[in-house]
């Protein structure tokens, strides 16, 4: 079941963001940064502040009472901002991530927008393809990745976001 998280689930949100983009366990999955990154994805902080931004919804996919996916809508002038798209790593492959997109489509239309925007790491080719997949293109605008305490660079060559966008009509 896909419904709008709530700041109850926080903790939750956050162990699941967090496993699947960094550490060993996120390794199990196909979308892990730990080969990027080291540090935390997120922080409950972070999380509390996205969810009292009235701008920001994220969805959850939960079954049997715990939540295995998620995903952040940013409401931005005419686009949604998609992003922290998460699955559990032991979950993906299944089509939930799938599902989480065609809800955040939805989600643009009933917000009467046209177009959804995300950023990825360049270095993602593997994430990138699968974006493009479902229908996203490269704009050709990069911007910088953020240095800091949370995201800690261990890669050998700079990153960097690239911008990909669909429009959805």
């Amino acid at each position: 079941m896909i419904t709008k998280a709530l700041l109850e689930d926080v903790s939750s949100l956050n162990k699941l963001i967090n496993s699947a983009y960094r550490g060993e366990f996120s390794k199990k999955g196909w979308t892990t940064e730990a080969n990027l990154l080291e540090g935390s994805r997120t922080n409950e902080s972070e999380l509390i502040e996205i969810l009292q931004d009235s701008k920001n919804t994220i969805l959850k996919f939960t079954e049997n009472g715990h939540i295995n996916a998620c995903v952040l809508l940013v409401e931005k002038e005419q686009q949604l901002y998609l992003g922290m798209l998460t699955v559990s790593p032991e979950l993906q492959n299944s089509g939930i991530g799938k599902k989480l997109l065609y809800n955040a489509e939805t989600h643009a239309k009933a917000l009467g927008l046209k177009t959804i925007v995300m950023t990825v790491i360049s270095a993602r080719d593997e994430l990138i393809a699968w974006y493009k997949r479902h229908g996203y293109i490269d704009t050709g605008a990069r911007e910088a990745f953020p240095v800091g305490d949370i995201h800690i660079s261990i890669s050998e060559q700079p990153l960097e976001f690239m911008v990909l966008e669909k429009n959805i009509i």
